[in-house]
């Protein structure tokens, strides 16, 4: 028993883990020198949001920890219940839900605010993972089925349709193009894939034309292509957050010390806008800093995937990664001004508990998926995702120097 726990504690990734432990550090402080002169949210109290965040992260800290303990073939099984809590939070929301921002995408219970829209990015990319491990066990194909693209379609149009609903625009994209990843990474036919695109830009545009968006998300559009259109309305955030990047230079103004920031000019900084503090107070230096630590988890997780020989756990590891670099790319895109916004929070590092217990139990699996690999290196005979492929028996080699003796 305790050599398997030392040889699962050596397997756990610790490049993985240190570069989630740094950025979730960076997070705390982030969102600190965001809000501590910001008496119109804090009441006054400078440390609130400091106080708040640090809950987040120890919360999901421990939950991570927990997760990583329990093996991810009891993760699978209890794959059914994250999603019906996920789709049960989602339904509540409908009924029940705060608006925020035009969205209404929190449910409250007393003092704390859920959103159950980031459990939703975690339960969709879980189902479809379990949907393709529970069809093809005891088969062998070196492709997916038309029969598993769909099941795995069904499973995660649920939760992508409650959170259209909200209108939750944001996470319907990073939900919709998580789907297409997982699918892409899992061996669907490429022909399938172009089919499936073309069905999404269709839909797209059906949404579009036929007057489904809000006004505020058409203005956000707009606002994206031009922001001089609107420089006091949508255009604003989008202006305000190129002035407060640029003006970091190369190294920063210093944390705390950012002129945007502590003017309150950007909307929202500590949560979708964290990354221009990022840009305003640790400058390139630190922007691309964030960025490589972004990049090094995507890294690891793929290494994970391409190294487990479990189904279930290659397609939960592809899927997250999927999840967390669409996510982050859409967020950081929008502070530069090269995404439109949309609100969706930059994992690991914006303010929010929902969001970063959501990325911290993704990390939990990573990490426990990584520490009961079996394997020492990554399999050259096919992609680095080629997710169906099973191991091939390992035939002991033959001693040369061994007789054989015929009876």
């Amino acid at each position: 028993m305790k050599n398997d726990v030392m040889s699962f504690v050596r397997r756990i990734d610790l490049i993985l883990l240190g570069a989630v432990l740094v950025l979730v550090t960076m997070s705390v402080l982030l969102v600190w020198s965001a809000t501590v002169h910001r008496e119109a949210i804090t009441g006054g109290d400078s440390a609130a949001y400091l106080r708040k965040q640090i809950v987040n992260v120890v919360a999901g800290l421990v939950l991570m920890g927990a997760v990583v303990a329990t093996n991810h073939r009891w993760v699978r099984l209890l794959t059914p219940v994250v999603y019906a809590a996920a789709v049960i939070g989602l339904l509540l929301v409908l009924v029940m839900g705060s608006t925020v921002n035009g969205s209404k995408s929190w449910v409250t219970f007393g003092p704390v605010q859920v959103q159950p829209s980031e459990l939703a990015k975690l339960a969709v990319v879980i189902a479809m993972a379990l949907v393709l491990a529970e069809r093809s066990e005891g088969r062998w194909r070196a492709r997916v089925s038309l029969g598993d693209v769909v099941a795995m379609i069904l499973v995660a149009a649920v939760p992508i349709a409650l959170v259209m609903a909200q209108p939750d625009l944001g996470t319907t994209l990073v939900l919709g193009v998580t789907v297409f990843c997982v699918l892409a990474a899992a061996g669907t036919p490429r022909r399938w894939l172009a089919l499936l695109a073309l069905v999404g830009v269709a839909g797209a545009t059906t949404v579009v034309a036929s007057g489904v968006l809000k006004q505020y998300q058409i203005n956000r559009f707009m606002a994206f292509t031009d922001p001089s259109l609107d420089p006091r309305g949508a255009g604003y955030n989008v202006q305000q957050a190129r002035i407060a990047i640029g003006d970091g230079g190369i190294f920063g103004q210093g944390l705390f010390q950012g002129s945007q920031a502590r003017a309150g000019f950007v909307p929202e900084q500590h949560t979708d806008f964290i990354f221009t503090v990022v840009g305003e107070e640790l400058g390139l230096v630190g922007s691309l800093l964030v960025i490589a630590l972004i990049g090094i988890v995507l890294w690891r997780g793929l290494r994970i995937a391409a190294r487990t020989d479990d189904l279930f756990g290659r397609v939960a590891a592809a899927g997250i990664v999927c999840w967390l670099g669409i996510q982050s790319f859409q967020n950081i895109g929008m502070c530069l001004g090269i995404m439109p916004v949309t609100g969706v929070p930059l994992p690991l590092i914006s303010y929010g508990g929902s969001s970063m217990i959501a990325a911290l139990l993704a990390v939990g699996l990573l990490l426990g998926i990584s520490g009961r690999s079996s394997r020492t290196g990554l399999d050259r005979s096919g992609p680095l995702l080629d997710l169906r492929a099973r191991d091939r028996l390992q035939v002991p080699a033959v001693r040369r120097d061994v007789a054989f003796h015929r009876n």
